[in-house]
């Protein structure tokens, strides 16, 4: 299959393997931001396969572990209301709020239907003209255009029972959080292809200069995701902190420029909370004030729930890198896929899953 198998090829991972062997001649500790790259490296073994100089520690792309609780408090809050029917993609329905989850309420009689795209919670609102219909807009940048453009499909089709309830968050803010910690141990970034095939990666030169850290765009299979690391490990040896793009086939430096449009059409910078992480400043996106009709916290008056964090998940070390999985005294314990603390261990991309379905653990 053309653009899968070569890109899973033993021989190419071997010899991608030795060259970087033949690179790195002290310790580098890497970020691979996405969730889905997380998975893919332990799925295929590459941490065990690294020379031992490379340390890989794992950020907080994954949009279902950093919606923050408040806004999954706001989604039951939401849900529970008999005229409601709440949408969301399938992994969002076991993310635990402060007491219960989507799943749950699901359970008891609330109308929360899974679909795969924005555009299929329109056409429940436009069956349903006597329901309110509501989309829970999660995601980092990769998923934003659609989420964007249903708002438009919505207003177009003069659908007054449709409105989202947002928490896009985006990648760049993060990395300067990370960047900026005095406890940050990254040297040098995976940068997730998804979401830099939606908006290049123009926005990234100027953080690896201000933190002299390399920052390479990387795909999602093994060999991909071996180059991304040679790259950086290549660069981190010579002294270089650039911005590079190890995913040529898929991302370019100025990204899908319609996809951004539709976007800023809809969307504008707003502070946002991370799960586990706390408010990083104008880090997530929020509907525009022209669009307030759409906005499923004005809508349904939920924007003043706040919530509180589990004092026993330490999902928020994880995500910046400074924890591993394993390292946290629930895990595996207290804290499983069937029963999970925090989102990390829920998700499809969270670390812990991962690490939980792999049996990851390290000396």
């Amino acid at each position: 299959m053309k653009y899968v198998d070569e890109f899973r090829d033993a021989g190419l991972v071997k010899s991608t393997l030795d060259e970087l062997r033949g690179t790195v001649t002290r310790p580098w500790v890497i970020m691979e931001i996405c969730g889905g790259q997380t998975h893919a490296i332990m799925r295929y073994g590459l941490d065990q396969l690294l020379p031992p100089e490379i340390e890989l520690v794992h950020g907080p792309g994954c949009p279902v572990c950093v919606t923050p609780l408040e806004l999954i408090d706001k989604a039951l809050a939401i849900a529970t209301r008999p005229d409601v029917i709440i949408t969301s993609y399938g992994d969002m329905l076991r993310v635990p709020g402060s007491e219960q989850d989507l799943f749950s309420v699901k359970a008891a009689g609330a109308d929360v239907r899974v679909v795969y795209s924005p555009l299929d919670a329109i056409k429940i609102a436009q069956k349903n003209p006597h329901k309110q219909v509501v989309f829970f807009a999660i995601g980092f940048e990769t998923t934003a255009p659609a989420n964007a453009m249903s708002v438009l499909q919505a207003q177009s089709l003069g659908l007054d029972n449709y409105s989202v309830l947002v928490s896009h968050v985006c990648v760049p803010p993060a990395m300067h959080a990370i960047l900026s910690s005095p406890a940050n141990r990254v040297q040098g970034f995976l940068a997730a292809g998804h979401v830099c095939a939606v908006m290049g990666y123009w926005e990234y030169p100027p953080i690896a200069e201000e933190y002299q850290v390399p920052i390479m765009v990387t795909g999602f299979e093994p060999v991909d995701i071996l180059k991304g690391i040679l790259m950086t490990a290549q660069q981190l040896e010579a002294g270089k902190a650039e911005a590079g793009n190890a995913y040529p086939r898929a991302v370019t430096f100025e990204g899908n420029r319609p996809a951004q449009a539709v976007i800023n059409r809809v969307l504008e910078s707003c502070d946002r909370k991370w799960r586990g992480i706390g408010l990083i400043p104008q880090s997530g996106w929020c509907l525009r004030p022209e669009f307030i009709e759409f906005n499923a916290e004005h809508r349904f008056q939920v924007e003043g729930i706040q919530s509180e964090e589990s004092p026993l998940c330490i999902s928020g070390l994880i995500l910046q890198g400074l924890k591993k999985p394993d390292e946290c005294p629930a895990f595996g314990r207290e804290c499983t896929p069937e029963r999970p603390l925090g989102a990390t261990m829920v998700s499809n991309e969270g670390a812990c899953a991962a690490y939980y379905r792999y049996r990851r653990e390290y000396a």
